[in-house]
This record gives C-alpha cells, structure tokens and sequence, in this order.
C-alpha cells in the first residue's frame, strides 16, 4: 500500500498556509459551486447533471494530461482545489491512498464526498486472475518483486543504489518501547517460540546505534543516537549471496564509500530478500570499516530500516504479516478492482448519488439535477441493453487482451469470458513468451476473429500474439477504459457515452 509521500506532506502543509493567507480574501469567493473529480468518467457524469446550469459551478478533473490513475500524485494546486471546493469525487482504491491525508487537512469541512467504491458497497469486485494471466507481484506503486528466500544463483541480477532511495528509520527503537510486542505475539502463536524469545531474538538482530539513513541519488547519510550525521557517496560493487544455517539463502548488495574519511561506514550490503531491481519496502543493512569480509555475524545480527513516514504500528503489522524465518510468501490482501466506470448498471448507480449530493449543496436546482439524472440514465440504460443485445446475438462469447485487462465489470455484466496479458492495474509492458504462447493458443482453440487491446500507442503484445496463430490474420482492435482521457479529448466532444458507444461497437467486431 502506498505511504503519504515527504512531497505530499510538505504539499499538505503548503496548504496549511495558503488557507490562512486564503481568509484575508473571502470577498473575491464566488458563490459557484466548486466539484473537483479525479478522472473523466466522474467529470463527464457531473457536466451531464448540471446541464444548462453548468456556469453555477466550477467543475476540475484533476486527471486532465492523460496520466494514468495508477501512477497519478496530486499537485500542490491538486491539493488546494481539494481543500475549499464544496463536492469532491475520487474512485476510492489503492490508487487513491493520498486522498484521506488530503481529506484530514482540507479548510472546507462542510465538503461533501463521495467515494465510489464506497458507493457500490458489496457490488465492487476484487483483482481477478484467470488461466494464463501473467502474475506480478504489485502495489499500485508497481515496482516492486516478489521476495524469496531460495532461488538459481544464476537468476541474481545486479542493483542500483536507487532501489533503496528514500528516508528510512531504524525498527530497533521500536522493539524497546514495545511497539512490536504484538507482532511478536503473533509469531509466537505460529512458531517454536515464546512472544518474548522473539523479542530478544529481535532485539538482539535489530540492535544498531543507526536511528536514520537517508539515501538520494549515490549518497548516503547516516544518523547515529547522539545526532552525529555522516554520509558519503557510494558504488556499486557486486553482490554476494549468503547460505544460511536454515537452507535459505539471501542475495547482499554491496557498495563501497567513495570517501572513507567521511566517518560514514566504508563497506556495506543490503539485503531485502529481493534477488531483482526493484523498490524497497524495508531491508537489513549490514556494515565494515575494514572489509566485507570483516562483517560480523550476518546470521545475528540484521539492522532493520522502514519507511521514515511509517508510525510504530504499521511496522508492527507489516511485521505480523511475515514469519522470522523467511520462507513464507508475504500476506497480501485482495485488491478491489477500481475500473468500476466501465460498466453502465455501475454507472447508473453512480450518477444517482452524484445528483443527490449536487440537490443537497444546491437545493434552488434540485428538481433541474433530478431531471437531468434522470434523463441521462434513461441513456445509460438504453446503451446498457445494446450491450446486452449485441452479446445475446454474438457468434462468440469470449474476449481476449493481449495488453492489460481494465474491463472485468462490463464483461461480467454481459456474462462474457475473458483471456488476458495482465490484470487491470499492472504496469507490466512486456508479457513472457509463456503468456504469449498461452494466448495466441486460445486465440486459435476459439477461433476469434480479434485480439483487443486498451488505448496507447503501443499494442505490440496483442500483434504478436496474432503472429503466433495460426492462421495469423487475426484483427488488433483497441478498448477505451477513459484511463487517459484528458482536457483536450474534452474539448473535442469525448463524453463518457461517446466512449461506451464507441466501445460497443469494437466488442460488436470482436464477437462476431
């Protein structure tokens, strides 16, 4: 999950100020209302509702240069829009976690919100892998590997430092103050060990007199106990792979201090039990003056850094989601599938509580919202049966994306089956020959005319996945998910409907 940014917070304290210069000008306030929406979809259905009253209102999408949901970080402007303005709609996934800090430091508190997801209650589905579907281990981060414990020598792969930029903190204070203990417990009832023999093992393995580390670019400072910064800059110098006394093994990266006068360690490693480039979620540091060689007792002793932004408690729970040893795959929870606007029963839904929230902020109009409510989701229903009608007369009764897989709602509301490259969220570019090979095959057992794909430029998984057929004559056909819809489609005519239309008839081509 993702962790409130030090951008973030310094944005959020930004906006701590410009509300307190912002009381000196309550004269220049408009009485329009202000509704900020993170993505099209959201921005569209609330244009449809205001229809001619739309100068009562400023309307914002803060997702207006086509940069994806997934990968998007709010503005400082992002964020004062969002402090004052009256209705504020946002998905309410993974994607979303900076919103509740935005939310907590907003100036208006009388804002009305409306989260999505929580609006579609039980209705909303979780991440869904089916048969032949690359797996990646993610977050809405994408970027980070699976960790693993056993793995072929052959298959380590060298790091930058940059894998573990950032600020970071040491974990051993929190032993002491019994922050852990619960993590503790929690090992106990699994393992061979009492709740306090894994606080000393901890103890003993987290002990460092190390309380911060802050990585950026190739340098690196250290903050001991007394205060005393040091830092300096560091190269890569290979890695070394570890054997431990429980048949596992570890992958360290090693860098070496460029100014051994600094006072900063001259040779350390890391280990965070990745064996690949990719984004840290903590690790152990290990440290010499002398050699790597002279680096004591690895097995016993593994000072351990979190995020610097990360409370006693989220450790304590990330902790209570691995075992000491290693060997255990991390605990993830299901992740709610966010592309809740790509079906229409969905959005009917929706635009109801949109309308209702925009009566109970501006109830002079409220009977102009209702009506307009009404009338578009006459619209969304009208379509939502095309679709249905064109499904019930397909000759086919399955899709299948060669790209990543956005749409899992509205085949699940046709009663379609679906073949895909990736789940919906992955930030996966390049799909392994397995998956290729897997889709192309399924490509010629159903005998579809068309392999889909999503909006972007590049739809090289899905054509050589046609080149892998058969009879490799198979249409690329592309689906919009309004992912990157942006301000300029806006003001060329794109409406949300426009879209589904559109939409409707490339599955139309698909099925047959």
């Amino acid at each position: 999950m993702k962790k409130i940014t030090a951008l973030l917070l310094a944005l959020l304290m930004l906006v701590g100020a410009l509300a307190g210069c912002g009381k000196q000008n309550d004269t220049n306030k408009t009485d329009k209302l202000s509704i900020v929406t993170t993505i099209f979809p959201e921005y569209d259905w609330v244009r449809e509702i205001l229809g001619d009253k739309a100068d009562n209102a400023e309307v914002t999408m803060l997702l207006d240069n086509g940069v994806d949901l997934h990968s998007y970080q709010p503005t400082a402007d992002d964020i004062v829009k969002i402090s004052n303005c009256d209705l504020f709609i946002y998905v309410g996934g993974e994607s979303d976690d900076w919103v509740d800090d935005a939310l907590k430091n907003a100036t208006n508190k009388n804002m009305k919100v409306i989260n999505l997801l929580d609006v579609l209650g039980d209705s909303v589905k979780t991440e869904e892998v089916v048969e032949g579907m690359q797996e990646t281990e993610h977050d809405h981060d994408h970027d980070h590997s699976k960790e693993v414990s056993t793995f072929e020598d052959d298959e380590v792969q060298d790091r930058s430092l940059s894998d573990w930029a950032g600020d970071w903190q040491s974990a051993y204070p929190f032993v002491l103050d019994g922050t852990l203990d619960d993590a503790f417990a929690a090992m106990a009832e699994k393992g061979e060990m009492t709740a306090e023999e894994y606080k000393t093992y901890y103890q003993n393995g987290y002990k460092t007199d190390i309380t911060n580390i802050d990585i950026e670019g190739d340098h690196i400072e250290f903050t001991y106990e007394d205060s005393k910064k040091v830092g300096s800059n560091y190269k890569y110098v290979g890695y070394y792979i570890q054997n431990w006394s429980t048949g596992t093994k570890a992958a360290m990266y090693r860098f070496e201090a460029e100014d051994k006068d600094s006072g900063a360690p001259v040779y350390i490693e890391f280990n965070d039990h990745m064996i690949e480039p990719a984004a840290a979620e903590h690790f152990h540091i290990r440290m010499s003056n002398e050699s790597f060689d002279a680096i004591v007792d690895p097995e016993n002793s593994w000072p351990t850094f979190f995020p610097a932004d990360m409370t006693g408690e989220e450790i304590c729970e990330h902790m209570e989601g691995h075992d000491h040893d290693e060997d255990e795959d991390h605990e993830h929870e299901e992740e709610k599938d966010e592309h809740v606007w790509l079906s229409l029963k969905n959005a009917e839904v929706l635009v109801n509580a949109i309308s209702k929230s925009l009566q109970e902020l501006d109830p002079d109009n409220k009977d102009t919202y209702a009506t307009n409510a009404a009338a578009y989701i006459e619209k969304l229903s009208a379509l939502d049966g095309e679709y249905q009608a064109a499904v019930d007369a397909a000759t086919y009764k399955t899709v299948l994306f060669g790209d990543r897989f956005p749409f899992r709602y509205l085949v699940d509301d046709y009663g379609l089956s679906y073949y895909a490259a990736f789940v919906g969220c992955s930030a996966e570019t390049e799909a392994s020959f397995e998956t290729v090979s897997f889709l192309a095959k399924k490509v010629d057992e159903s005998k579809l005319p068309c392999v889909l794909t999503i909006e972007g430029a590049q739809h090289k998984i899905s054509e050589t996945i046609v080149q892998n057929t058969a009879e490799k004559n198979q249409k690329v056909l592309t689906m919009d998910s309004m992912q990157s819809t942006a301000s300029k489609d806006v003001a060329n005519g794109t409406t949300y409907l426009s879209v589904m239309e559109k939409n409707l008839s490339v599955l139309k081509e698909a099925l047959g």
